[in-house]
């Protein structure tokens, strides 16, 4: 069974596993949670998961420490070595948790990570058009994504999306390279295009679907 953490120093002892440490931060009213709980549960039984500490933050009551974290939704689940944050998974995504968790569970993938300008680059690059929002195509988590995606959707072009509030290096990292601050950003062909405003300034000009076809 996961731990429930109670107060600071609860989560500052299980997040310096030298090993994995798993922190899903949690409320009680969102029914959405309720799935990570049972997720987590599973896999602490599963003995391929013996070496990781899973434990359930409430995030609310434990305000301080979300804060800390940078948590702005809940689920939230963050993993930790060390005491170091690793990994960042936002929502529901139980495949991607799993995924995530068996990922670093050697600690293989530490020696592994490239070096964030290098990282940042193959992310541009992912794909022709590129939209870094915060959620997904999906499930935007805020407006100005969720209007960025239905102007994307209207040009019929093809495009991938990437979810800083999944990667806090990425997320901080992107507005110096770009020397933009905000988000969304979207880029086509490797260059920053700009965020929501030059988008639709695109779009009353007629030059966004040409841009996006280029």
């Amino acid at each position: 069974m996961p731990l429930i953490l109670t107060d600071n120093k609860s989560f500052e002892e299980i997040i310096k596993n030298s090993s994995l440490s798993a922190i899903h931060f949690s409320a009680d009213w969102a029914e959405q949670c309720a799935q990570i709980n049972e997720l987590f549960d599973t896999l602490s039984q599963n003995k391929n998961f013996s070496n990781v500490k899973f434990a359930v933050c409430p995030a609310e009551e434990l305000s301080e420490i979300s804060l800390e974290h940078k948590i702005e939704a809940v689920p939230t689940v963050l993993l930790f070595r060390s005491s170091k944050e690793i990994a960042r998974i936002n929502g529901v995504d139980v495949g991607k948790i799993t995924d995530t968790i068996e990922k670093n569970l050697t600690g293989g993938g530490d020696n592994k990570v490239l070096p964030l300008e290098d990282r940042l680059k193959a992310l541009i690059n992912k794909s022709k058009v590129m939209l870094f929002m915060k959620g997904d195509r999906n499930t935007p988590r805020c407006g100005f994504s969720r209007q960025t995606i239905e102007i994307l959707k209207s040009t019929g072009a093809e495009y991938e999306t990437f979810d800083i509030l999944t990667d806090e290096e990425v997320r901080q990292g992107l507005k110096t390279y770009s020397d933009w601050p905000t988000y969304p950003q979207l880029y086509v062909n490797g260059d920053l295009i700009g965020g929501l405003d030059i988008i639709k300034e695109m779009v009353q000009s007629g030059d966004l679907t040409s841009t996006l076809n280029s």
